[in-house]
C-alpha cells in the first residue's frame, strides 16, 4: 500500500483492516499539538445552509471536540415543547397518555433564547418561562354534503382530522405585546395528531415550557446532528476502458467519472471524493485493487446539523459554542476556587 505524504493524519482502508498513517510534523491528534498552532489550522467552511439544514467542514479539531458539539447539539441546546397535557374530555379512540405523547413531539417555532427555564414544575405559568395553547374540536357529520355521490370522510365528516394548526395560542401575561401566534405556533401546520369520526371530541390544555434534549428527546432543537471523516481517494494508475466503468460502479455516485481523452480512450479520473461511502467494493476486482488508495482525513469532518425549525441550524451551532465556552469557564472558577 502506497504511503500518502501530506500533513494531515490519515486512516488507510485496505480490504481487510483500517491503517493509519501519521505525518513527522505534530498534528491535532499529537500531545505536543499547541494552541497557537491549534488556532493557525483550525477553519469552519460551510459547504451548504438552506431549508433548515446546514452542512459545514470542521477542519484541524481533534475527534473529541467535534464529538463534544455533536452532543451539546443533541442533548444541551434548548427548545420549547409541550410538557404538560390537561384533557378536559377524550372521547376519540386514541388512549390520554399516546394523545399525550403525540403533542410533545409536535415542534414548536418559540425562540427558547427569548424564555426562561421553568425552575419549579409545579409552579403557575407566567409570561417568561411558559406558553399555553388550547385544542378545542369536534368531529361531526358534513349536512351539506351529498352522502350518496361521495364516500369520502372528508365529504361526510367536519374535522375528522386534527392537525398542529387546530391548537390555539393562549397569551399569558404581555405575551401577546411580545409575540405573535405565527411566532410561537407548530412549525408545521399539517401534523396529524388524531383521526376522529362524529361524536368524537377533544377539549384539552396544553402548557409548552423551556428545557433541553438531556430531559427528553422533544426538547432537542434538531431532528439529527452528525459527522463523519472526510473520504480522500487517489488513482494510483490510469484505468481505462470497460475497466473505468467497473471502477466507477464501485463508487457512490459523483464520486468517480469518465473522462473521454484526446485519443478517444475512456479514463477513469476522481470527481469528488466526498460523496464516498468507504464500501470498498473495488477489492471485489483483483485488476483493481492496486489501482486505487482509499483514505479519511481525521482531522477534517463533515458536520451535518438538520433543525426542526425553531431556530436556524448556524444559530443552534452558536448556542452549542456558548455553551461550552460556560461550562470551561464555571469549571476553571470551580478549580480556582479550591486551589
Amino acid at each position: 500500500m502506497e504511503v500518502i505524504n501530506d500533513e494531515s493524519p490519515r486512516v488507510i482502508l485496505e480490504e481487510y483492516k483500517v491503517t493509519q498513517n501519521l505525518p513527522n510534523g505534530p498534528t491535532v491528534l499529537n500531545e505536543i499539538f499547541s494552541i497557537k498552532t491549534f488556532k493557525k489550522k483550525f477553519r469552519i467552511v460551510i459547504i451548504r445552509n438552506e431549508n433548515h439544514e446546514m452542512e459545514f467542514d470542521m477542519i484541524g479539531i481533534h475527534p473529541f471536540l467535534a464529538n463534544t458539539f455533536r452532543r451539546l447539539i443533541l442533548s444541551d441546546v434548548p427548545s420549547m415543547a409541550i410538557e404538560k397535557v390537561y384533557i378536559s374530555n377524550n372521547t376519540s379512540i386514541i388512549q390520554d397518555e399516546v394523545l399525550a405523547h403525540r403533542l410533545g413531539l409536535i415542534p414548536l417555532k418559540a425562540d427558547p433564547r427569548l424564555f426562561d427555564y421553568k425552575e419549579d414544575a409545579t409552579a403557575e405559568s407566567n409570561e417568561n418561562d411558559s406558553l399555553e395553547f388550547e385544542l378545542k374540536i369536534k368531529c361531526s357529520y358534513n349536512k351539506e354534503a351529498n352522502k350518496k355521490d361521495s364516500s369520502r370522510v372528508e365529504d361526510m365528516y367536519k374535522n375528522n382530522n386534527v392537525y398542529s394548526k387546530h391548537l390555539k395560542w393562549i397569551p399569558v401575561g404581555n405575551q401577546k405585546e411580545r409575540f405573535n401566534e405565527s411566532d410561537v405556533g407548530p412549525i408545521e401546520p399539517d401534523i396529524l395528531i388524531a383521526k376522529m369520526r362524529p361524536g368524537h371530541e377533544l377539549d384539552l390544555k396544553l402548557v409548552a415550557v423551556k428545557s433541553s434534549g438531556r430531559d427528553h428527546a422533544k426538547f432537542s432543537p434538531v431532528a439529527t446532528a452528525f459527522y463523519r471523516l472526510l473520504p480522500d481517494i487517489k488513482l494510483l494508475r490510469d484505468v481505462e476502458g470497460e475497466a473505468a466503468y467497473r471502477l466507477q460502479s464501485c463508487f457512490s455516485p459523483g464520486v468517480i467519472s469518465v473522462r473521454n481523452e484526446k485519443d478517444g480512450k475512456k479514463v477513469a479520473v476522481v470527481n469528488n471524493s466526498r460523496y464516498d461511502t468507504s464500501s470498498r467494493n473495488v477489492y471485489r476486482y483483483e485488476d483493481l485493487k492496486d489501482a486505487v488508495v482509499m483514505t479519511k482525513i481525521q482531522d477534517h469532518f463533515i458536520f451535518t446539523i438538520e433543525s426542526v425549525g425553531a431556530m436556524q441550524p448556524d444559530v443552534i451551532f452558536k448556542e452549542a459554542v456558548n455553551i461550552l465556552r460556560n461550562k470551561c469557564a464555571s469549571l476553571l472558577e470551580e478549580l480556582n476556587s479550591t486551589s
